[in-house]
């Protein structure tokens, strides 16, 4: 074979391989969005939730020079699969949403969270309690009277109104949920199942304690309500982005969180009870995966 006749011959595989060489590795594009849409885990109010997430997304939009939208679905579990299809680019989750969504896709990433402001269910802080709450003139005043009543949980993804509940509590008294309680129900919300609570359709409840605060904040209604167990502190929500966005946009994103402006940062921290965000990491939430 003389040497036109081989060129001939191999230029087609020779063409494509160095076609193949130059080209971008599948998906090494990073995601570099025109817009950008941020979830919540649902609390039970989405007015309030809207209202509440206003200022971070002002801060957001003003940081980034793109449209910034909100939504809040009417559950953990479709959080979670917008994050992973790429339908949302930026959430705040509960610390087993995170869990779960991040065994789905790897590459989602937790940044920051924030220290609570203290209240009458716990101390100041980046965590929180699982709390097993009843009626104060219920007549149950300790978790060996609960037995058999009615219980509300949260949500099956939430950590503290289902997740806690159903291993650690579970641990504790030595056998699983529905053969200890009588009825169990989930009722969506934190909110929801404090009120199921007040107003008698259920007989005890697991919630967060940042949500016990948030859901009663007059003094009366407090003295209505009866902690009979406290879990173990846990880590508060992170907010996560996923990880296939253009590094200079989460640094963007990590900056509204961590560096940003103080008196705009302050409305955002003032509507989530917060004192000030901090950077977190993936490590930070082992304790949720060691309790499964």
């Amino acid at each position: 074979m003389n040497i036109v006749r081989f060129c001939r011959a191999f230029a087609p595989l020779l063409l494509l391989a160095w076609l193949w060489l130059h080209a971008p590795a599948a998906g090494a594009e990073c995601e570099n969005p025109a817009m950008l849409r941020i979830s919540i885990i649902p609390s039970g109010d989405l007015k309030k939730d809207m209202l509440a997430h206003q200022p971070l997304l002002q801060e957001l939009r003003a940081a980034l020079g793109i449209p910034v939208e909100i939504y809040v679905p009417p559950s953990y579990g479709a959080v979670v699969e917008g994050l992973v299809s790429g339908a949302i680019q930026l959430a705040r989750l509960g610390p087993a949403s995170y869990v779960a969504a991040k065994k789905a896709d790897p590459q989602l990433t937790a940044f920051a969270s924030f220290e609570h402001k203290a209240n009458a269910y716990q101390q100041a802080g980046a965590f929180y309690h699982s709390l097993l709450i009843v009626r104060a003139d219920s007549g149950i005043g300790d978790i060996a009277a609960v037995r058999g009543k009615r219980l509300a949980l949260v949500d099956p993804q939430s950590t503290s109104g289902a997740l806690i509940p159903r291993h650690v509590f579970a641990r504790q008294v030595g056998r699983p949920l529905e053969s200890y309680f009588g009825q169990i129900g989930y009722t969506g919300s934190h909110v929801q199942s404090v009120s199921r609570v007040l107003d008698g359709r259920a007989d005890a409840a697991f919630v967060g304690s940042v949500n016990l605060a948030a859901a009663i904040t007059d003094p009366a209604a407090m003295q209505k309500v009866r902690v009979i167990w406290r879990s173990q502190a846990f880590p508060l929500d992170p907010f996560v982005y996923r990880g296939q966005l253009c590094e200079g946009l989460k640094k963007k994103i990590r900056g509204v969180f961590l560096k940003g402006d103080g008196a705009r940062q302050a409305a955002v921290l003032e509507n989530i009870d917060g004192v000030r965000f901090v950077p977190i990491s993936d490590q930070d939430y082992q304790a949720v995966r060691d309790i499964y």
